[in-house]
C-alpha cells in the first residue's frame, strides 16, 4: 500500500513530534503492508513561497536513513488554501517528483469560488489531490463530482470510514459512489493506518477497490499516470452491517 498524506517528519507541525517515534510507526506501517509514504507537513498557500523544502529535504532524508528496510518516503506538503491565487508551483511542493499537490480547505465551511480556486491550481499544471473532503462543512457529492469533473483527485480519510457521525456517514456515502480515488491514513504519528480499511474492504468481498484506493492510484498519481475509476460497492448492506459491529453498533 502506499500513504500520501502523513504527518511523519517529526518535530514540524502537530504531527510526530520525534525521530524515534517516526521510525516506530514506519515499522509499524511496513508489518502492515504499506511499503511508500508521503510525508505532507502542513503548509499555507499564503506562504508557499518560504516553504522550507531543502530543510524538510534533509529531514526526511534523515528519517529515510533511519526507516526499515522496505519503506519508502516520498516528499510532500499539505497545503492549506487559505488564500486564493497563490503560487504553488514553486519546487518541492509537490507529491514526490509528480505535478500532484496534496491541499485542503479549512473545516469550518467551503470557501466561495472553492472549484473556482481548484481548476485555477489546475490549469497551472499541477493536479490537486483534495485531502479529506468530507471533514469540510457544507460540502455536498455534488461539489465532489464537480472537483472530479475538472481533474481534481479525490482523497478519502481511512479513519473516517470506520468511525460515527455525519461525516463519517458522508465519506461512506462517498465511498459507495465511487467518488474516491485514493484513501490516505492523515498519520500524526499516532496508531491511524490504512490497514484497517483494507482488511474491512477485503472480508466484505470489496478487496478491488481497496486496491485501487491503497495501491494502484495512490502510484498513479506519483507516476503522474490517468487514474483508473474506482467502481461503487456492490455489497452496500453487508459493508455497513459489518462496520456496525466493528464499531459496537453505534
Amino acid at each position: 500500500m502506499i500513504d500520501l498524506h502523513t504527518h511523519l517528519l517529526p518535530g514540524v507541525d502537530d504531527g510526530s513530534r520525534t525521530m524515534d517515534n517516526s521510525v516506530r510507526v514506519l515499522e509499524r506501517l511496513l508489518v502492515e503492508g504499506v511499503r511508500e509514504v508521503a510525508c505532507t507537513p502542513h503548509l499555507t498557500a499564503s506562504r508557499a513561497h518560504e516553504a522550507p523544502v531543502d530543510e524538510y529535504a534533509a529531514l526526511r532524508a534523515e528519517l529515510q536513513r533511519l526507516a526499515p528496510e522496505g519503506m519508502r518516503l516520498a516528499a510532500g506538503f499539505e497545503i492549506m488554501l487559505d488564500r486564493p491565487g497563490c503560487d504553488l508551483t514553486k519546487r518541492g511542493l509537490t507529491l514526490g517528483t509528480s505535478r500532484a499537490v496534496l491541499v485542503e480547505f479549512p473545516r469550518s465551511g467551503l470557501p466561495a469560488g472553492a472549484t473556482a480556486e481548484l481548476m485555477r491550481i489546475r490549469t497551472s499544471g499541477l493536479v490537486p489531490v483534495i485531502a479529506h473532503p468530507e471533514r469540510y462543512r457544507g460540502i455536498t457529492l455534488a461539489d465532489v463530482e464537480a472537483w472530479r469533473e475538472v481533474g481534481v483527485v479525490i482523497q478519502g480519510d481511512a479513519l473516517m470510514l470506520l468511525s460515527a457521525g455525519e461525516m463519517a456517514q458522508l465519506a461512506r456515502a462517498m465511498l459507495a459512489g465511487g467518488l474516491y480515488d485514493i484513501l490516505a491514513s492523515d498519520n500524526h504519528g499516532d496508531r491511524r493506518s490504512l490497514a484497517t480499511v483494507r482488511e474491512w474492504l477485503r472480508e466484505t468481498g470489496e478487496d478491488g477497490q481497496g486496491a485501487l484506493l491503497t495501491e494502484e492510484n495512490p502510484r498513479r498519481v506519483l507516476a503522474d499516470e490517468a487514474l483508473l475509476p474506482v467502481p461503487p460497492l456492490r455489497r452496500e448492506r453487508s459493508l455497513w452491517q459489518r462496520l456496525r459491529a466493528m464499531i459496537g453498533g453505534r
